[in-house]
């Protein structure tokens, strides 16, 4: 990804987002907003933004709130969809784009979810790459969440919120960032099943500096830019706040405002994981299911990365989709 696209945009929250922007170079092309997760930045999508942006259409590609060169607030308030949905509808209206695809992998589904929900009308379609459309979460209990996990699955799925929610965790976390790296981007999918679905088990692997194999999707040029970016203003102790969120009573409360905001009507494209082990796709695909009338559902052999892994696939189902949901003008 060009350095040079990148641009630090200061929202109407007085936050900034170091953002890569490619303004469509097709009139007839809408532009795509690309939302990452944890622990990324919008380097995790460099595959697709050279792709898309080769083809004419408009990519917007920011590093979240507390991610990357973006601002890193220390109140975990700052971090609520709500508040981060509407910074990053700013950006989009400070380029006069009104025509946008959003596509959300990890957090980021939860995020282009909250968009769905609150700028309805500013979105032509949504996408969601290994975590599906997360409706409304009011009362959330992450608590609750987990035991409802360990009864229908026979393991918790996201123990690992709960050790990154902790204030202790920014230390470990920033201290042993080569052992993170190789964990999320492990080559092992298989191994999330021990280390992250239950509770407890990534302090131990953090704490004992403990390295998996690495991803073959992942150059030594990749894992350097990433830790690079992992540096940047202190660390991820601001990242880290999203999982606060999560863990608090904050999503529930934020999420009173659109209780009522089930159904997705705009036309949805899941790319499953088949061996993502932490965002099971089966769930997400059900939810999809119930309350998505215009959905789609494309299944990938991949783990949790499918993005970085089959960029390629990804890409084409991707392209294919969205000439089909979204007709160009002319």
């Amino acid at each position: 990804m060009d350095p040079h696209a990148y641009k630090d945009i200061r929202t109407k929250s007085g936050h900034t987002y170091h953002t890569f922007v490619s303004l469509a170079t097709d009139a007839s092309k809408l532009t795509l907003l690309f939302v990452h997760g944890f622990p990324s930045t919008a380097y995790d999508w460099r595959h697709q933004v050279a792709f898309f942006a080769k083809a004419g259409y408009g990519v917007i590609a920011p590093d979240l709130l507390g991610h990357g060169g973006s601002s890193k607030p220390l109140s975990v308030d700052h971090y609520v969809p709500s508040k981060v949905a509407a910074d990053l509808v700013d950006i989009l209206d400070q380029f006069q784009l009104r025509r946008v695809v959003a596509v959300g992998h990890d957090w980021g589904s939860i995020l282009v979810s909250r968009l769905g929900m609150y700028y309805p009308t500013r979105f032509a379609a949504f996408a969601f790459l290994a975590s599906g459309y997360c409706p409304p979460l009011p009362g959330f209990d992450l608590k609750v969440v987990l035991d409802n996990q360990k009864n229908l699955a026979g393991s918790e799925l996201f123990g690992y919120w709960l050790y990154l929610a902790e204030d202790s965790a920014k230390s470990i976390v920033d201290a042993n960032f080569e052992s993170l790296l190789t964990l999320w981007y492990t080559s092992d999918p298989k191994l999330w099943k021990t280390v992250l679905a239950p509770p407890g088990k990534l302090e131990t692997w953090l704490r004992a500096g403990k390295k998996a194999p690495l991803a073959s999707f992942i150059s030594s040029e990749n894992k350097a830019r990433m830790l690079s970016d992992w540096k940047k203003g202190g660390g991820l102790g601001a990242a880290l706040k999203w999982f606060k969120v999560m863990a608090s009573d904050l999503i529930g409360k934020d999420d009173q405002a659109v209780q009522n905001k089930l159904k997705l009507e705009h036309p949805v494209f899941f790319a499953g994981c088949a061996r993502d082990h932490v965002c099971v796709a089966k769930p997400s695909e059900d939810i999809l299911r119930q309350l998505c009338p215009n959905g789609t559902v494309q299944m990938f052999d991949t783990g949790h990365w499918v993005q970085l892994e089959v960029p390629d696939k990804v890409n084409r189902a991707l392209l294919a989709w969205i000439e089909k949901a979204t007709p160009a003008r002319k």
